[in-house]
């Protein structure tokens, strides 16, 4: 288990919030001294600072969007005045938000992205094959490439309020859904529930239709920070010794009743579309 690994997905999942180095040490399972030890030798920042960044980071991107106010992106931050944001703003990034929103470019400035994590494919056991009827997914969608998806933790923490709040959703249990990759390796991700019929409250997510589909069923053992080393096992050892026939259709990672999003252990599945 990459300890840090765990301590960097937590931050991932709840940067925009209060956080404190104690909750990332008890995510990770190590005292704060360790942390800071370990957090700084392989990234070359402390954790905080880290934090802080990420958040700034985040809240540069709202801000060329143009939609919300300065002070609406600072309380999503986590500041609790104009004057405190932009003081932190600057000292990050060299100028103000105000001078970002009106450039609407981030090109001059140091974005601070989510530390990439290398995962070593596994062993994988057998799945079990599942016949699943179609299903209505509505969340958040965004587009990653193989860069960028390192930021997939913090669409989790930006839908996370949204689950139990959706009109017409079915059970407890959420997805992330990938789906419309392209020759490039861009790829949808899309963070939900499965809802019996899109209504008018839905409106302001993302909508997919799932069809009805045959799957792979495999577990995922351990965090859910290692989750990529489980993809990359399916698509590496178990792809070569398998002689069933991939089909394309959106794959799905199925986080059931079990999971807990605060500790990142519990029931992870990954559902890969196959032939009959």
């Amino acid at each position: 288990m990459d300890l840090i690994g765990k301590a960097v997905w937590y931050i991932e999942t709840h940067f925009e919030g209060e956080l404190s180095l104690d909750e990332v040490a008890n995510a990770a399972g190590l005292s704060k001294f360790h942390l800071v030890r370990a957090f700084g030798t392989r990234s070359g920042q402390s954790v905080m600072r880290y934090v802080r960044a990420r958040r700034l980071t985040e809240a540069a991107k709202k801000l060329i969007n143009g939609n919300d106010g300065i002070l609406d992106v600072a309380i999503e931050a986590g500041y609790g005045s104009h004057e405190a944001f932009t003081r932190a703003f600057r000292d990050q990034f060299g100028v103000t938000p105000d001078a970002i929103r009106k450039a609407r470019c981030l090109q001059n400035i140091e974005l601070v992205e989510p530390i990439r994590m290398t995962e070593e494919p596994m062993e994988i056991a057998e799945p079990r094959f599942e016949e699943a009827d179609a299903m209505l997914i509505v969340g958040l969608k965004r587009r990653y490439n193989d860069t960028s998806s390192a930021q997939m933790p913090a669409q989790w923490q930006a839908f996370l309020p949204h689950i139990g709040q959706i009109e017409g959703q079915k059970g407890d249990i959420a997805f992330g859904v990938l789906c419309n990759s392209d020759d490039d390796g861009n790829i949808d991700y899309m963070t939900g529930v499965e809802v019996a019929e899109y209504s008018d409250t839905a409106k302001e997510l993302d909508g997919l239709r799932v069809p009805p589909q045959t799957y792979a069923v495999f577990q995922h053992q351990g965090h859910v920070s290692e989750i990529r080393r489980t993809w990359k096992s399916i698509f590496g050892e178990w792809l070569a010794r398998t002689e069933r026939k991939l089909v394309d259709g959106p794959q799905l990672e199925r986080y059931g009743e079990g999971f807990d999003p605060q500790t990142g252990h519990g029931d992870i599945e990954i559902w890969i579309p196959v032939a009959e």
